[in-house]
């Protein structure tokens, strides 16, 4: 399937670590204009963006705090003054990088934990795209996909805080949705569920760390399927095609949805 993407300029936010690393190359083969942020990793950002170039592609880091709205716009603006607009906005920056592995009880969830992740998720996605969505407007096509966890389908003892915030962006998207179809700007969110990525085996519990120890991340998926045998683990490819796709001119009309890459749990 021709996707389309040779030459549209992404804004990947959370492109220096996680699955927004792999994310991040798969647009570069697929012949998209790269730009991934970071917070802090300058430098593994940087090392996304050279693979990506060594690969024959376009690549850019720019810094980018979700707090802060006069450094979204910044970031946005160095992308459009490098390429000349976005087409494709992936709102993948997370202020936890996923759920809690030692989460807590309801009422022992402080407003120093709350505040801070409300605003990161919510006004952080946003001020995103806000800034995102003139240059997109001026183009007459755009894609925006936000990056969820299946987690706010199921809910998780302890996880009120992450889920809330995840969910929000649902109901945004959604909204966005409507407003923007109009615009040819279609918004999704896809929603995860466990993935093997190295930051899911450093959250592990140390009876399946000991296990994992050592080997390629084919075997640990295959070790981790068998301590949740009702649950099929994802890979980052499954995920990866799946935002491929919603971000790119083969998607002709799904917008406003929900996609759970899960497994079917």
């Amino acid at each position: 399937m021709e996707l389309g993407l040779t030459g549209k300029v992404v804004l990947l936010t959370g492109g220096s670590g996680g699955i927004g690393r792999p994310l991040a190359r798969s647009f570069g083969r697929e012949g998209a204009r790269v730009a991934l942020s970071y917070l802090r990793r300058a430098d593994a950002a940087k090392e996304v963006a050279a693979s990506i170039e060594e690969a024959g592609g376009e690549a850019l880091p720019v810094q980018l705090d979700l707090t802060d709205r006069q450094s979204i716009d910044s970031a946005v603006g160095q992308v459009v003054d490098r390429w000349g607009a976005i087409d494709i906005l992936v709102v993948n920056a997370s202020a936890t990088g996923g759920p809690n592995p030692k989460p807590v009880g309801f009422e022992e969830i402080s407003a120093d934990t709350w505040l801070p992740l409300l605003r990161s998720e919510i006004e952080g996605a946003f001020h995103t795209v806000q800034s995102v969505l003139p240059t997109m407007k001026s183009g007459g096509w755009g894609r925006i996909v936000f990056m969820s966890a299946s987690i706010v389908h199921r809910g998780r003892k302890g996880e009120e805080a992450y889920t809330a915030s995840k969910a929000a962006l649902h109901g945004l998207s959604r909204t966005l949705a409507t407003e923007l179809f109009t615009d040819n700007i279609f918004s999704n969110v896809v929603a995860p569920g466990p993935t093997v990525t190295e930051g899911l085996l450093g959250k592990l519990p140390d009876s399946l760390k000991e296990r994992i120890a050592d080997v390629t991340p084919e075997q640990a998926k295959r070790l981790l399927n068998e301590g949740m045998p009702h649950l099929r683990f994802s890979t980052v490819d499954d995920v990866n095609n799946t935002v491929l796709f919603l971000a790119s001119a083969a998607n002709g009309n799904i917008t406003g949805n929900v996609i759970n890459v899960d497994g079917g749990h």
